[in-house]
C-alpha cells in the first residue's frame, strides 16, 4: 500500500457509496433495506483489512503477489497501449515478441492459469483507478457483495420468516467479508456463487426473466469453472436435485409426479457425471481421473510445509491417490471443514475467530440435532428441496476442502463458499421445524379449549 491510497480510496469509497445509494431502492425491499449499505461497507473494511493484516502481519501474500502482476501489465500499457491490451487478453499462452519482456517477469502466466485470470481482472479494475492497490481490492468487494446480496434476497424470497438471520450469516460472519472481499480468487468465486443461486432460483423455479437469469448464470458458471471448478462441481448435484424437486412438486398428478421423479434423478444424475468428467477434463488440478493424486500431492505438501513453519496444521489420514481414499477420509474431513479449529487449536488471533465461528457451527447444529432428533431432522432435510441444495453442496463441499487443505490457515478461506448455504441452511431449518411444532400445537389448544 502507498500514499496513493489515502487519496484514492476515499475518492472512490465516495463513488461507490453513490452508486449504491442510487440503486439500493431497486434491489431492497423494507425488510432487507437496512441491511444493504451496512453490508456493503463491511466488506469495503474486509477489503481493506485483508491488505492491512497481510502487509504488517504476514508481511506478503497471496494479494500482493496478484498486485506484483498488475503491476506489470500497468507499465505495458505504459509503454504500449497495444502491448498491455495482449496481455489483458493473453490467457497466459505463448506470447508474441511484442509482450515477452513482460511475460518474463511473471511467474503467474502459465496457460489457463487461475491465478492469471485473477491478475487480469485486477489489472482491468485498475485501467480506472490508476492501478492503486486499495481501489483495485474495492472492485473486487463490491463484486463479491452484488452476488452474495442476490444469494441473500433469494435466501430471503424462499424463507422471508428469517432474513434478519440470512442477513448476519452472509455478510456479518468475519471469514465472509475477510477473506471473500479483498484482491483473492475468493472474492470473485463467492459472489459468482451467488449470482448462480440467483439465476437458478429466478429462472429454473419461480420461470421468471428466464433469458436474462440464462446469461447470468451462465456467465457465472463460466467465471467459477475458470477460477475454481471445485467449487461448481460441489454445488451441481445439490442445485439440480433442488431445481428438479421443486419443479416436480409442481406436478398436480400424484401419479405423474412419482413416475417423473425417478426421470428427474436420472438426468441430474447423467448431467452431474457429464460435468465432472468433461467440464474438468485436461485440467492438471481439477481433471476427475488426477483429482486422487492432486489431492494427496497438495495435502502432503500444505501438511509439510505447515510442520516446518510450525503452522496450524491438521492430519485426517494417509491418502493412496485414490478417489476411493479420498471417500474414506470424508466424514473426518466434513468434521473438520465444518467444526474445527477447536478453540484449544488456535495459535494466533485470526484463527481464534476462525475457532469461534467453527463452535458455533457445532453448538447451533447440535442443538437442533438435540431439540428435534437425528432422524426426524434427516427426514425433514430430504423433504425440502432448499434444504437439500443447502446440506448436500455444504458436505460435498466441506469434504472436498478439507481433504485437500490440511492447514486451518488454508481451510478457513477455502470453506467460505459452504458458510451461508451451511448456517442459512440451518436457520431455515429452525424456523420450518418451530413452524411445525406451532401447527401441532394449534389443534391441541382447541380441543383444550373446547373441553
Amino acid at each position: 500500500m502507498e500514499l496513493s491510497d489515502l487519496f484514492l480510496a476515499p475518492l472512490f469509497l465516495g463513488i461507490f457509496y453513490a452508486v449504491a445509494y442510487g440503486v439500493r431502492s431497486s434491489v431492497t425491499n423494507q425488510f432487507t433495506r437496512p441491511f444493504f449499505i451496512p453490508a456493503l461497507t463491511l466488506k469495503f473494511i474486509g477489503a481493506i483489512a485483508l491488505g492491512l493484516v497481510y502487509q504488517f502481519y504476514y508481511g506478503g501474500g497471496d494479494t500482493f503477489n496478484y498486485f506484483f502482476h498488475t503491476k506489470i501489465i500497468h507499465a505495458a500499457f505504459g509503454d504500449s497501449f497495444s502491448a498491455g491490451w495482449k496481455l489483458l487478453l493473453d490467457n497466459g499462452g505463448d506470447s508474441d515478441p511484442a509482450t515477452a519482456r513482460y511475460v518474463a517477469q511473471m511467474y503467474w502466466h502459465q496457460p489457463h492459469s487461475t491465478e492469471y485470470l485473477t491478475v487480469r481482472i485486477a489489472a482491468f479494475f485498475g485501467l480506472f483507478c490508476f492501478n492503486n492497490y486499495t481501489v483495485i481490492a474495492l472492485f473486487f468487494a463490491v463484486t463479491s457483495f452484488s452476488g452474495l446480496w442476490a444469494l441473500y434476497i433469494t435466501f430471503a424470497k424462499i424463507r422471508p420468516h428469517v432474513y434478519k438471520q440470512l442477513a448476519w450469516v452472509i455478510f456479518y460472519i468475519p471469514s465472509m467479508f475477510f477473506w471473500g472481499s479483498g484482491l483473492m480468487k475468493d472474492s470473485l468465486c463467492v459472489g459468482a456463487l451467488g449470482w448462480v443461486f440467483y439465476a437458478l432460483y429466478k429462472g429454473a423455479i419461480q420461470k421468471r426473466s428466464i433469458i436474462t437469469c440464462a446469461a447470468i448464470g451462465l456467465l457465472a458458471a463460466y467465471a467459477l469453472l475458470s477460477i475454481k471448478s471445485y467449487i461448481l462441481l460441489c454445488f451441481l448435484p445439490g442445485a439440480l436435485l433442488w431445481v428438479f424437486n421443486e419443479n416436480n412438486a409442481l406436478i398436480k398428478n400424484q401419479t405423474v409426479r412419482l413416475l417423473a421423479k425417478p426421470v428427474f434423478f436420472a438426468v441430474g444424475g447423467l448431467i452431474a457425471v457429464f460435468a465432472a468428467t468433461n467440464l474438468t477434463k485436461g485440467d492438471d488440478k481439477y481433471d476427475v481421473d488426477k483429482i486422487g493424486e492432486r489431492s494427496k500431492i497438495t495435502a502432503d505438501y500444505l501438511y509439510q510445509t505447515s510442520v516446518q513453519q510450525n503452522g496450524s496444521a491438521y492430519y485426517l489420514g494417509a491418502q493412496d491417490g485414490t478417489i476411493g481414499g479420498m471417500a474414506k477420509l470424508a466424514p473426518q474431513a466434513i468434521a473438520t471443514a465444518l467444526f474445527r479449529p477447536l478453540l484449544w487449536e488456535a495459535r494466533n488471533p485470526i484463527m481464534l475467530l476462525s475457532a469461534l465461528e467453527a463452535a458455533f457451527f457445532l453448538i447451533f447444529t447440535l442443538r437442533i440435532f438435540w431439540r428435534t432428533g437425528v432422524v426426524a431432522t434427516v427426514k425433514f432435510v430430504a423433504t425440502t428441496p432448499v434444504l437439500v441444495l443447502c446440506f448436500v453442496f455444504s458436505l460435498i463441499f466441506a469434504a472436498s476442502v478439507a481433504i485437500n487443505s490440511a492447514n486451518f490457515g488454508t481451510l478457513v478461506r477455502y470453506k467460505i463458499p459452504m458458510v451461508p448455504f451451511y448456517l442459512g441452511g440451518l436457520y431455515i431449518l429452525q424456523s420450518m421445524l418451530d413452524e411445525q411444532k406451532a401447527k401441532r400445537r394449534q389443534p391441541a389448544a382447541r380441543r383444550r379449549v373446547a373441553a
